[in-house]
């Protein structure tokens, strides 16, 4: 499905943006980058952008000082544009707005995603939302802050341009959003190889408590709630390290376990390919991609690793979960 943005937008006086819950890289890129290109070319419209608290390192993307995190009472759009968000649900403290607005789009490249708006524009090859959104703008008008927001997106979501779904289509992409002048390195840099002293800290824990399973083939790592509050660390903080563990060599799958409460669990699934860890993922109620996915489960921390641990053993066999 192709869609013009120009017309989406015709007649409508006020849209919202919203981006998933715990918003990522791409998330907060596409999200910031959309919501300056309207502020910027469109002044008759009303644009509000609805996000949950975004990591501190994000701030080098500007205008971020304008997320708003709390919905006004009574609140209504004529447009509500969801952002990298494969379902309703997802969408966490915004949800109420979308289902209020007069019309909804979503912009998103899930492979599960239901699309669930009124128009949906969906393209799971795509490397990022970021990208989608980057298409769906007239270039001569992108600015230069919205492309360092999408830059930043397109940059996180390919793992720096290192992941399968780097296209040529995402290079050619990243190449006309530096020739706005944009320091791409910078952008990297900050957002996405920086750690703070926590997130090291965090990170060295996850590493050396981490466990080979199913023959070596998938490699495991639990940060539990106590561990979370000796280190004084927040869920941000954990960013990247289920990338750093797919890293490992003779690995296929990696599997990030996070309390989140008590006995219930923020998974992270990343793959090398021989495995689809959406396919685990949602039959778990999750999502995501073939490479990389995510999905909340509650019990024990072994009851979590093994429920997970069967269903990629599947894959790995090639059998269907009915099949079992």
């Amino acid at each position: 499905m192709t869609i013009i943005l120009s017309e989406i937008l015709e007649g409508k006086k006020s849209v919202a943006l919203g981006g998933h819950v715990r918003p990522d890289g791409d998330c907060v890129g596409s999200s910031m980058g959309l919501y300056m290109y309207l502020t910027e070319n469109y002044s008759e419209l009303e644009v509000d952008l609805y996000l949950e608290s975004i990591p501190k390192a994000f701030s080098i993307i500007q205008r971020t000082e304008e997320v708003k995190h709390e919905i006004p009472e009574g609140k209504q759009y004529d447009l509500f544009i969801c952002l990298d968000c494969g379902d309703e649900q997802r969408l966490g403290f915004s949800a109420p707005l979308f289902k209020n607005a007069a019309h909804t789009l979503c912009i998103d490249h899930h492979v599960s995603n239901n699309s669930f708006a009124e128009i949906n524009y969906i393209k799971p090859e795509a490397s990022s939302t970021s990208e989608l959104v980057f298409g769906l703008l007239d270039k001569e008008k992108i600015s230069k802050s919205c492309a360092e927001a999408l830059y930043m997106g397109i940059a996180h979501d390919t793992g720096v341009f290192q992941y399968s779904c780097t296209a040529p289509e995402t290079m050619e992409a990243a190449a006309e959003l530096l020739r706005k002048g944009i320091d791409g390195s910078e952008i990297i840099d900050k957002t996405y190889y920086e750690k703070t002293y926590v997130q090291n800290q965090i990170l060295g824990r996850a590493l050396l408590e981490s466990m080979l399973i199913l023959d070596k083939k998938a490699i495991v790592s639990v940060v539990s709630k106590k561990e979370m509050e000796f280190f004084e660390a927040v869920s941000s903080d954990l960013e990247g390290i289920v990338s750093q563990l797919r890293l490992t060599k003779g690995v296929e799958v990696a599997m990030f376990l996070h309390e989140i409460d008590t006995q219930k669990y923020k998974v992270s699934l990343r793959s090398k390919g021989a495995v689809d860890v959406s396919k685990v993922a949602q039959y778990f109620g999750g999502g995501g991609h073939a490479r990389a996915a995510g999905l909340t489960m509650k019990g024990s921390e072994h009851d979590v690793i093994n429920n997970l641990a069967a269903q990629i053993t599947l894959q790995m066999s090639g059998k269907k979960p009915e099949e079992a």
